[in-house]
């Protein structure tokens, strides 16, 4: 009876094999093989067999756009593989998942699995599956425009195939490198990658990966103006991913034909094709393909001179990327979570290892700092930037509004400003976590800058019928060494919290002096509010991350649970802690105790500052053309002339060109980044190598690039604070 159902088991595992190995050049037998696989290892019970069975179906699935059927196949193969507590299993049904993410319209999902995955199979030295997740994190980056993050990832996938000694996993990532490369404009080492991998895939017999190959070696002729060329391969590209079924490839494959067709001013072709992949994206739900297309006919109207229509498409290519983005924002807190679990099992692996070199866990933990850095940096850029244009525009609308409007822009303003908070919190307190965050202290106008934060609630407090009062010890000195932002958050987070939880009453905030010497004085910081008050069961869960003390489908106030495990956090960076004392009904009060350093007292200056940036000369390097008009808006009306740079590339060439009074540097931009346009003016020689550089980014872990750091004059945060940007550009004169 064993040796039946050990031959049983071997009968699978070969057919499991054939299938894994057909799906190159047969997709469908693939399936047929994995289906028996599955009947055969049902029979006989063997639940590592069923899972292993669906696993496989449910890539072949991912691969023909089934996407339901291959997530319902991994959901089944998760649930079995954890029964048996196989990670190994439960990672390459991740995997899968998180290839049906990224190839729809769930980016942010897909990168969190796939890091998941990604630490297991490090874990597990299984380098054959570490290539293909890293080659897939590659795809992710190069979408969000993080160049150097992608390449890195795709030379990681590299050093893993050549590990297996597998060539079709090197292969597979040398056509993603090839059109990186075409981006950068480096076509000589484009077309070397992707004769390499069309030369691979030929003599392996890898079909379905010579479609992809030739597709990439029509990009490179397209460059290289060779349009017969580049038409063929598109051509010969779609004709064998039709025949596998492969529905991410031929949507890729009409687009870049309809781009071809435009380029060679053919556009009645160019729009036949457009159309026919906007159907075909619809129907797959491919996302990137339907904006992509949309930008493609705004092109052809624009070349029509047809600008209502050139309007209406360009609306819709904006309006679908940024739906894309913004779909993501309430998925934050569960890819923050398994981040966190990602790095338990990490630590878990190394219990599990304890032969294992030193060396080897330093490297470990170095990877694990990696991974998290890029993911709050890409997070962060990519939920900050499309507010960047809401708040912005918003700001300067308000002066040319009439009362009623000015209301709607009140609402509005209030609305994204909220969103804003919540999702800084989020990321202030991941940067936080990881350690990531320091004190950046400056001489300041002290009690100034705690008028302006209480003025900045006062409004709000007044909308719920609150008196918010402000008390401050006479002795106390006009100017210490103060890291404004921090403080700003920490007072900011407890006088909000207050009006949130008080209903009626009086919010007090109460500054004193509690001890001095000649060099510093100690300050005492009370808000202390007549609100609903905290049970003493829940005084120590307050300051936990993602704590809220009611329900979330019961609580009347929002947020993201973050405010005081921020607040708890930034004043421990201070070197000093949090205190609360509540009564149920009666309010709370939160409490915290500062030493400052004494600063010579700032004088405020009258001057009037209107007239100081009139007739300067800047130039901005954003790749969001929204963005980039909005932050050229703002700088015509302080009289300044700019000029616009699409990527890094165009930067330097520029910088090269004309003298300018400053330079406003995006940091992800594609074909060159801002850290490296910057490092480039900055040490070739040009006319604007001493200009100051001042980078504004959506990126909260920008500045942490110490590398890069010496080649700005300072970091300005999206969504703009004009205020900042505008004393910023002054403090260059």
């Amino acid at each position: 009876m064993a040796n039946s159902a050990f031959g049983e088991s071997e009968r699978i595992n070969e057919l499991l094999n054939q299938a894994y190995t057909s799906r190159v050049n047969n997709l469908t037998r693939s399936v047929e093989l994995a289906e028996e696989a599955l009947k055969f290892s049902r029979d006989i019970d063997d639940k590592s067999l069923i899972g292993r069975s669906l696993n496989q179906l449910s890539l072949f699935f991912m691969i023909l756009g089934e996407y339901d059927r291959s997530t319902q196949t991994s959901k089944e193969a998760i649930r079995i593989f954890e029964e048996l507590n196989d990670e190994k299993g439960i990672a390459d049904a991740k995997y899968n998942i998180a290839g049906i993410y990224y190839k729809t319209d769930n980016f942010h999902l897909g990168l969190a699995y796939l890091i998941d995955c990604l630490s297991i199979y490090k874990k597990y030295s299984d380098y054959h599956n570490e290539s293909r997740a890293e080659k897939s994190l590659g795809t992710i980056y190069e979408y969000f425009g993080d160049v150097n993050n992608a390449i890195q990832s795709y030379q990681n996938a590299i050093e893993a195939g050549k590990k297996t000694g597998d060539q079709n996993l090197e292969s597979n990532v040398y056509n993603n490198l090839s059109g990186l490369y075409l981006k950068q404009n480096k076509i000589d080492e484009a077309s070397e990658l992707i004769d390499r991998s069309i030369e691979i895939k030929t003599r392996t017999g890898d079909t379905r990966g010579l479609a992809f190959a030739i597709y990439g070696r029509g990009k490179v002729y397209a460059a290289k103006k060779l349009y017969a060329k580049a038409e063929s391969d598109y051509k010969e590209s779609l004709a064998i991913h039709e025949s596998m079924g492969e529905k991410l490839g031929l949507g890729m494959a009409l687009r870049k034909l309809g781009a071809l067709y435009i380029e060679m001013k053919n556009l009645d072709k160019a729009r036949e094709v457009i159309l026919r992949a906007i159907e075909f994206g619809h129907m797959h739900n491919i996302v990137i393909v339907k904006f992509k297309c949309d930008y493609l006919l705004y092109q052809i109207c624009k070349i029509e001179n047809n600008p209502a229509g050139a309007l209406e498409y360009l609306e819709r290519h904006f309006k679908e990327k940024e739906a894309v983005i913004n779909t993501q924002t309430l998925k934050v807190i569960e890819n923050y979570e398994l981040i966190t679990r990602m790095k338990t099992l990490e630590k878990e692996a190394e219990m599990q290892k304890e032969k294992a070199d030193i060396i080897e866990k330093k490297n470990r933990a170095e990877e694990s700092a990696r991974v998290r850095q890029e993911f709050l940096s890409t997070m962060s850029h990519e939920i900050r930037t499309p507010l960047n244009a809401v708040i912005t525009i918003t700001s300067l609308l308000e002066e040319k509004t009439d009362p009623e409007e000015k209301q709607l822009l009140d609402s509005l303003k209030f609305a994204s400003g909220n969103l804003l908070r919540i999702i800084n919190d989020i990321l202030d307190f991941t940067k936080l976590d990881s350690g990531k965050s320091k004190l950046e202290t400056h001489q300041t106008q002290f009690k100034v800058l705690i008028e302006n934060i209480c003025r900045t609630y006062d409004s709000l407090a007044k909308e719920k019928g609150l008196r918010l009062s402000l008390k401050m010890d006479v002795d106390i000195a006009e100017s210490y060494y103060v890291d404004e932002t921090k403080l700003t958050q920490i007072l900011g987070n407890l006088i909000s919290n207050s009006i949130k939880f008080t209903d009626k009453g009086n919010i007090d905030i109460v500054v004193e002096k509690s001890g001095s010497n000649q060099k510093s004085d100690n300050l005492v910081f009370k808000v202390t509010d007549t609100g609903e008050g905290i049970s003493a069961n829940n005084l120590e869960e307050i300051f936990n991350s993602f704590s809220l003390t009611k329900p979330v489908t019961t609580r009347k106030h929002g947020g993201a649970g973050l405010g005081l495990a921020i607040v708890k956090k930034l004043i421990e960076l201070h070197g000093s802690e949090i205190k609360v004392s509540s009564e149920l009904g009666k309010g709370s009060t939160f409490s915290f105790e500062l030493q400052l350093l004494k600063a010579l007292s700032i004088g405020n200056s009258n001057t009037d500052l209107t007239s100081a940036l009139k007739g300067k000369m800047a130039l901005v390097a954003e790749d969001n053309e929204i963005n980039a008009y909005v932050i050229r808006k703002l700088l015509k009306k302080w009289g300044i002339v700019s000029e616009h740079a699409l990527n890094g590339n165009m930067a330097v060439e520029m910088a090269n060109s004309k003298i300018f009074d400053f330079i406003l540097m995006d940091i992800h931009m594609p074909e060159m980044n801002g850290f490296d346009a910057a490092q480039m003016i900055r040490e070739i020689d040009n006319l604007n190598k001493k200009t100051p550089i001042f980078a504004l980014t959506a990126d909260i872990t920008a500045s942490s690039h110490e590398e890069y750091v010496q080649y700005f004059n300072g970091f300005l945060w999206k969504p703009l604070q004009i205020e900042k940007l505008y004393d910023a550009l002054v403090g260059t004169n």
